[in-house]
């Protein structure tokens, strides 16, 4: 399985999002072709209720600690409540690679 299948089947079934989005940005980064390396994630649930971004964060470290121990060189979190992503609608872009080749 890749990595980003990993991350979106684990982030999908621990917190049934209303919204996910897993986005591969390794191409954006000085990193050998198909590396699945740097990701961008906005995860949307209601799991989120009364949260601050740093348990939210807490979360998505804690399951995804496999990946982060491995593949995982870069990890973007954007987390939300149903009712903030009604306001937001969008997650902010990354910046680009200082180091991008």
């Amino acid at each position: 399985m890749s990595v980003e299948a990993s991350l979106r089947s684990k982030l999908q079934q621990h917190f049934n999002p209303s919204y996910l989005q897993v986005d591969n940005e390794s191409h954006m980064h000085s990193v050998p072709a198909n590396s699945e390396t740097h990701f961008k994630l906005v995860v949307v649930a209601d799991g989120f209720q009364g949260q601050r971004a740093i348990a939210r964060h807490q979360q998505i470290y804690k399951l995804l600690a496999e990946e982060l121990a491995g593949p995982i060189h870069a990890l973007a979190i954007h987390t939300y409540t149903p009712e903030e992503w009604q306001q937001q609608a969008v997650a902010p872009d990354s910046p680009n690679c200082m180091g991008r080749r």
